[in-house]
């Protein structure tokens, strides 16, 4: 157990990180971001098999590479542990899961430590930038708290390779933070969904520390965030609910950030399926997002990161709260207890002609970063419900 590290990530997978930090991640010149941002209106649709797979990555708090170390290893692993651990763990996973879609929930460099935030961030995401797959990424608490800004860390990672990441809706004027954006995704190609949004993603800044000097602690989604995810949720109901192909209820959203919501406090382990050991560190005021997410009617799971050692999901009212478990290795964690990545893939309706419908089922597990990829907690996060002929009630008696 304790030369796992040695085990998982030996000199070929570490050389071949070190080689690919180099690789397809250099970034277009700052001035033309904002071009790059619409260009990337492009919509994702479902496989050919009728699937859709999202790999999430949490805080995975790069620094500087082969020189960075690991923390909460064993101490044996110390001497060849460092960032490229990280790196190896986001090509075994992408190997192993080859999913469509990459999601990085914040804290994906960890500024203090990164002598330059930009290389720090080429770095941290150059793995997935080989792989080709599409991929977003939103900010946590230490993306900068280097030598970049909020904003300019954003802007950093829209310029880089294969994202669709964006900094902030084209048509929004003022909003709170920076990585407020919505990803539509398509019917399988050829199918009558070809054309509807099927599934709908969104991605927020939770932001990073409290700017009101009376209330301490971590930041939280703002009123102008919640205006703009309403909207949005409205609109893509209304498209999803009318002809051609008119539907009866709105398509399932997911949404991703960084810091949980106080409602995460409301699971113990009678409720969840995971572990929680640690507390819930959310902001200390509740700014009512979760609320507006009940009331947008479309949601069914919330994704974030910030709390490395817990890695449950629950469900609260109609929406299920997931924590993704920590993946960086220059992040803290537990000796022994592998790092971790969450896989969500939902699923559509095939119909008896063999065609392809709206999506049927969510579904989560996660993969730990040891010797065999475990995979881990098979859970189902929600599922259409079935109509049906309502059966009469059977007479009790003359």
């Amino acid at each position: 157990m304790q030369e796992m590290a040695t085990q998982k990530n030996g000199n070929r997978q570490l050389l071949f990180a070190a080689a690919i930090l180099f690789s397809l991640c250099c970034c277009v010149p700052d001035a033309v971001w904002a071009a790059k941002q619409q260009k990337q209106q492009q919509k994702l649709r479902f496989g050919e098999n009728g699937e859709l797979k999202i790999v999430q990555v949490a805080d995975m708090h790069y620094a500087d590479g082969k020189s960075t170390p690991c923390l909460d290893v064993f101490p044996s692993q110390m001497a060849t542990c460092s960032d490229l651990n990280t790196t190896a763990f986001v090509q075994r996973i992408i190997r192993a899961e080859n999913p469509h879609l990459i999601v990085f929930t914040g804290d994906n460099i960890f500024g203090f430590d990164c002598t330059d935030a930009a290389k720090s961030l080429d770095a941290a995401f150059a793995a997935a930038i080989a792989s080709n797959i599409p991929w977003v990424a939103v900010l946590g608490n230490h993306d900068q708290e280097g030598d970049l800004s909020r904003e300019g860390v954003m802007k950093h990672i829209v310029g880089l390779k294969n994202t669709l990441s964006r900094v902030n809706p084209s048509d929004t004027n003022i909003i709170d933070g920076f990585g407020n954006y919505n990803l539509e995704i398509g019917g399988v190609k050829g199918s009558r969904f070809e054309n509807k949004s099927v599934l709908n993603l969104y991605f927020l800044d939770s932001g990073d520390y409290s700017t009101i000097p009376l209330i301490p602690g971590y930041g939280w989604i703002k009123p102008s965030q919640q205006l703009w995810f309403q909207q949005t949720s409205k609109k893509l109901r209304r498209a999803y609910m009318k002809e051609p192909e008119a539907q009866n209820e709105p398509a399932p959203g997911l949404v991703y950030f960084h810091i949980p919501l106080p409602e995460f406090t409301s699971f113990d382990s009678s409720n969840f399926t995971g572990v929680k050991q640690e507390g819930i560190s959310s902001a200390s005021v509740n700014s009512g997002f979760f609320t507006t997410m009940v009331a947008a009617g479309d949601v069914k799971a919330v994704f974030i990161g910030h709390d490395h050692v817990n890695d449950f999901c629950g469900k609260l009212t109609s929406i299920q709260l997931c924590y993704a478990g920590g993946f960086g290795y220059h992040a803290y964690g537990k000796a022994g207890w592998d790092r971790r990545a969450r896989v969500v893939v939902a699923s559509l309706e095939k119909t008896e002609e063999g065609g392809w419908e709206a999506v049927k089922s969510i579904k989560t597990w996660k993969r730990l970063d040891n010797e065999r990829l475990t995979v881990k907690d098979h859970q189902v996060l929600w599922s259409k419900r079935t109509i049906g002929v309502r059966r009469k009630k059977p007479a009790s008696g003359p």
